[in-house]
């Protein structure tokens, strides 16, 4: 059973394994980014039902933008598609919608209707769902050393005021708690330049599932062996005498 008052308040998903769901049934890649994207609702409505406070996913990475072209050109579709699609319901269910990443070289429609979706929901109180889109950790942590670099020569900031709490406001998720929990699916057992500044202290978890298969009983699975490893952030465990 999952213990309500120990639940990851912030949840992360490297949402793994598409292509080769698909390649397994003799489908093309696209459709398993489809699945991979009807997915995405299930998890969301279960995390909402949990009262998961964030549930951020690794939805393109900066890196996936060397795929083939015609891969590429789908899954803009299907992104401005799905946000068309659910955006209404999203709202509806009280959920705030945020994403993160650089905004070169996204299409200029899907980068509309992404800011038309974060300010329909700006005001919910539910889930935060983040969608971490042409996304890549090391690219933020340049972005957000440059950003302060700005600063300083400004004077809005002071070289020797900076320390990590400070630094985490120069980052995309700036306002976000880190997250407690970092799960991967497909059975690949890394996290591929995804949130390293934020997952310094995350729980990792791999499921073996490709992210099409990837059900509420999986993250619930995923919550309860969260819930039973001790969080010591680098201090020593005090043992009972």
């Amino acid at each position: 059973m999952i213990e309500k008052e120990n639940l990851p308040r912030h949840i992360a998903v490297i949402m793994d394994g598409n292509g080769r769901w698909a390649k397994a049934r003799g489908l093309p890649r696209t459709a398993g980014h489809r699945a991979g994207m009807d997915k995405v609702k299930e998890i969301v409505k279960a995390c909402g039902e949990m009262d998961i406070k964030v549930l951020t996913l690794f939805a393109f990475s900066t890196e996936n933008w060397s795929r083939p072209k015609k891969e590429i050109d789908t899954l803009m579709r299907y992104f401005i598609d799905s946000l068309k699609r659910q955006v209404d319901e999203l709202h509806k269910n009280n959920v705030r919608f945020r994403v993160i990443g650089r905004k070169e070289p996204l299409p200029e429609y899907l980068f509309t209707k992404i800011r038309e979706a974060e300010e329909k929901t700006s005001g919910n109180s539910g889930l935060t769902l983040v969608l971490a889109l042409n996304y890549g950790s090391r690219q933020e942590i340049v972005d957000g050393v440059k950003q302060f670099a700005r600063d300083v020569l400004q004077r809005n900031a002071a070289l020797d005021g900076m320390d990590e709490e400070k630094f985490g406001a120069y980052l995309y998720t700036a306002g976000l708690p880190d997250p407690d929990l970092l799960i991967r699916t497909s059975g690949e057992m890394r996290i591929s330049n995804f949130l390293l500044w934020q997952a310094s202290y995350a729980e990792l978890y791999f499921s073996d599932k490709c992210w099409p298969d990837f059900k509420k009983q999986d993250l619930q699975d995923a919550i309860q062996e969260y819930q039973h490893r001790h969080r010591r952030f680098g201090k020593v465990k005090h043992e009972k005498r």
